[in-house]
């Protein structure tokens, strides 16, 4: 019984320790941002927008038809109940405060978290951070910096694309495929949209974003240097974002309905 309890203290002390390193992690990516290091600065904005362009923009062809489809479906689901609930609300309510932010999340997660991990891990199994370092540089500034804003932004301008193809394009969806009687939808869309619904859509999503560079820049900087794992980094780092945005979604959702 008694090793039983040590290993599970052993195991939630090295949790706590892993939470509050990651904290310490995004402590200083923050200082760095709003520090604005003069070196360096043309290469820094060059790799944010290319960042901002693989997470971002090439996301686009991905994004836009699952928003279309989670958006036809709940569309046509909710009007099978059109007697019971506001259609237009119910939507809104599930698209802009739950599934938008923790959707792009997880496709955000699947595209960009994965690759990143890899890349910092492969960057340090083959000593390209030491040699950045020994070069005088510091890698926080030139290699983590770069993808931090980059993600947050790429992100932000995700959710809200997701958000209007899901519910405009799925609205369009319906009405042309579809012989449901919308009504007067899109006229309960807008008014059931309140600025809370839209406060608490741009939080959860610059929150994940965070949370999600955070953890895979960590995890890749963390890595053993053996080849071998970084596969099992690369995993880890992926189910614990996605655990921490299910989390973070979880307590905002508590505070904006308290």
């Amino acid at each position: 019984m008694s090793q039983v309890i040590g290993y599970i203290g052993r195991k939630a002390l090295m949790s706590i320790r892993h939470v509050l390193n990651l904290f310490a992690f995004a402590y200083r990516l923050f200082a760095l941002a709003f520090k604005r290091p003069r070196a360096g600065r043309a290469l820094v904005r060059r790799v944010t927008l290319e960042q901002i362009y693989y997470t971002g923009v090439q996301a686009l062809p991905v994004i836009l038809p699952i928003a279309i489809i989670v958006g036809s479906m709940l569309i046509v689901q909710f009007s099978k109940v059109s007697g019971e609930y506001n259609p237009g609300k119910t939507t809104v309510l599930l698209i802009v405060r739950e599934l938008g932010p923790i959707i792009t999340a997880l496709l955000v997660i699947l595209r960009s978290a994965t690759a990143i991990t890899t890349e910092i891990s492969y960057m340090k199994v083959f000593h390209e951070i030491d040699a950045i370092e020994m070069a005088g540089i510091d890698p926080m500034v030139f290699v983590c910096l770069p993808r931090f804003i980059g993600i947050v932004s790429a992100m932000l301008c995700l959710f809200v694309v997701f958000d209007l193809a899901s519910l405009i394009g799925g609205y369009a969806v319906v009405w042309l495929v579809t012989d449901i009687s919308m009504g007067d939808y899109l006229d309960q869309m807008q008014k059931s949209i309140t600025l809370a619904d839209i406060s608490e859509g741009i939080l959860k999503a610059v929150f994940f974003g965070i949370t999600i560079t955070v953890t895979c820049l960590y995890r890749g900087f963390r890595i053993e240097k053996q080849i071998t794992r970084i596969p099992v980094i690369t995993s880890k780092a992926s189910i614990e974002c996605f655990f921490y945005c299910m989390l973070i979604n979880v307590i905002i959702s508590i505070i904006f309905y308290l």
